[in-house]
């Protein structure tokens, strides 16, 4: 330990604790833009700066550490004019449209610049030309990059995927997509942890807000809209309601009163899916696995199925064929619910509400139109545009009632809840597949060791006694050294679950952004708080669930369902990186 001194006031820390560690640790803000801890510590704004006692210049407080007896001041008047001038120098190339920008009022470098009360630049703007493909679900616009390195980093030290690298020198200097190559020729994940770790506005997903509400207007449209289980668990961020009064309850009210007709839960066909791949994963181990020497992985995960393709093409065929909860959903109503409700399926349009990027494009996908009627879903919009759409109604979300969600599609089990925490699809699963081994339902909570933050977890179980070996992996760098691990036979397992995004769907690239916050845990901790209290907790006792088998799909993995419910990972394309594809074959 070693004690300094900040701003006047004496501090005690560990010697390897950085002055901008040391300083918020006593609540001192020290301002930064392009830190992020243990990913990015390359002081390359220099908007960190301080000022040590003694020493001529000032220091980058993110990767200087401090020493016994150090006098630092955080906001000296050296400081205060350093720091403005490196953020005039910023903001004359960055395009101020602040009110035309999507992190307007959750952007640091807007908030930066007011606490320093710059009102003018007093150099000469130079913004840099900015085109992009209007076909991708990510967008940059370079004329707002201010070059802090983040999304380099995030995507390489964390994602493993090595999308985005400097282009250019000198003023020209920008971060584009690396080896010279176009946004939809990469190998992009669409996981969206770019974004989320963007600290302006320079990365976002594609708005489709406008497309919803063109939707709504249209007569001759009955717009559905389904709710993935981890947005309940974020979008009160948004909006500024704690995580208590952020009820479902109240996302349908708002829906409703913006005009969607019907607003069903994902949670059905997260139960649904259970059923499929749970089913799927015991016919594998009594059968063989379609020639894959590996472990049956899971599918749910758009970002996770991209990465397989692009990165391991060899193991497609080791992914459940199950689709994902949200295209179940959009093929089962539309070919079964629709009916029911005594609507004409070519006038649906369905909507998902979902907290992930990648979402966006899989329901582009030529594999996903199985009910006829082109896209099964036509529109998905991310966490962060459900909180935009209820703004923009001049809703005051405090003022909602509760309205439950629209039957028959209604009901939902704690095991589908968990969907949206990482490990929550391999507890689920497993719950439902020791009944269908046994007969009898295990304990509910029998299998939460595979809960938690850590990027790659595994365990045992015994199923009437036959040992299981299962793992969990989220954040794609992760699931790379899991893979990897696989395929030179330093591990084993029978079942394999993947989500992209660290922390899982809690964590996705269309969740609110607080920058220099993870919030993933705190999110999956609501989900599991849920599971505990719901009166259902296993996806096989879901009576919506065994109905719709009763009446229209027969059983899991009936003809019918595959139909519907599965889908050929390898009927589309996806761009390859040809140098990492021939290190993956070695």
């Amino acid at each position: 330990m070693v004690k300094i001194t900040i701003d006047n006031m004496p501090v005690q820390v560990n010697e390897e604790t950085t002055i901008l560690e040391a300083a918020r640790s006593i609540g001192v803000n020290v301002p930064s833009l392009c830190f992020l801890k243990d990913i990015n510590e390359i002081g390359a704004c220099r908007i960190c700066v301080v000022e040590i006692a003694g020493v001529d210049t000032l220091v980058t407080s993110c990767n200087t550490k401090v020493k016994e007896g150090m006098v630092i001041y955080t906001n000296s008047p050296k400081v205060r004019e350093a720091r403005k001038t490196n953020v005039e120098l910023i903001l004359s190339q960055h395009r101020t449209n602040c009110a035309m920008c999507t992190r307007s009022g959750n952007c640091t470098l807007q908030t930066i610049s007011t606490d320093l009360y710059i009102n003018e630049i007093p150099y000469d703007v130079d913004i840099p030309k900015s085109t992009w493909s209007p076909r991708s679900m990510i967008v940059k616009d370079s004329t707002k990059c201010i070059k802090c390195m983040r999304c380099i980093q995030i995507c390489d030290k964390v994602q493993s995927l090595n999308i985005w690298d400097i282009d250019g020198t000198g003023a020209r200097t920008t971060v584009d997509v690396s080896h010279n190559r176009k946004i939809m020729d990469s190998d992009c994940s669409l996981c969206g942890q770019c974004i989320t770790h963007c600290p302006v506005g320079a990365l976002a997903s594609r708005d489709h807000t406008q497309i919803f509400f063109d939707a709504i207007a249209d007569s001759k449209k009955k717009v559905v809209v389904q709710i993935a289980p981890a947005v309940r668990a974020a979008w009160g961020e948004e909006v500024g309601l704690s995580r208590d009064a952020a009820t479902t309850g109240k996302i349908v009210a708002a829906l409703k009163r913006i005009g969607v007709d019907y607003v069903f839960d994902t949670n059905f066909s997260a139960d649904l899916t259970i059923m499929e791949e749970g089913s799927e994963l015991l016919e594998r181990l009594k059968h063989g696995s379609n020639g894959c020497i590996y472990p049956m992985f899971t599918s749910c995960c758009p970002g996770w199925v991209r990465f397989m393709k692009s990165q391991y093409p060899d193991m497609v065929k080791c992914l459940s064929s199950a689709k994902s909860p949200q295209q179940m959903f959009g093929a089962i109503f539309k070919e079964y619910y629709a009916k029911k409700l005594g609507l004409n399926k070519e006038e649906v349009f369905l909507v998902s509400i979902m907290p992930c990027v990648a979402k966006k494009r899989e329901a582009t996908l030529p594999t996903m139109n199985d009910a006829g009627t082109g896209r099964d879903v036509d529109l998905v919009l991310t966490t962060r545009e459900l909180a935009r759409m209820i703004r923009s109604e001049h809703i005051e979300p405090m003022s909602l009632g509760e309205e439950p969600f629209d039957d028959p599609l209604g009901k939902s089990t704690g095991a589908a809840v968990i969907f949206g925490a990482t490990g929550g699809v391999m507890e689920a699963a497993l719950r439902s597949a020791y009944f269908l081994v046994t007969g009898e339902n295990p304990e509910a909570d029998a299998f939460k060791n595979v809960r938690g933050m850590d990027g790659w977890r595994e365990a045992e179980f015994e199923i009437a006694g036959t040992v299981l070996k299962v793992a969990v992996a989220s954040g794609l760098g992760n699931a790379r050294k899991l893979v990897k691990a696989l395929r030179k036979g330093k591990v084993t397992y029978d079942f394999v679950e993947i989500m992209a995004c660290p922390g899982g769907c809690a964590g996705g690239g269309g969740q609110p952004i607080k920058d220099g916050i993870e919030q993933a845990e705190e999110r999956a901790d609501v989900l599991y708080f849920l599971d505990k209290n719901a009166d259902i907790r296993y996806s096989h006792e879901n009576p919506e669930v065994l109905h719709l088998y009763e009446d229209f799909l027969g059983k899991p993995l009936s003809h019918k369902a595959h139909e519907l419910l599965h889908t050929d990972h390898e009927g589309w394309v996806m761009p390859l990186a040809p140098a990492r594809t021939m290190i993956n074959k070695r």
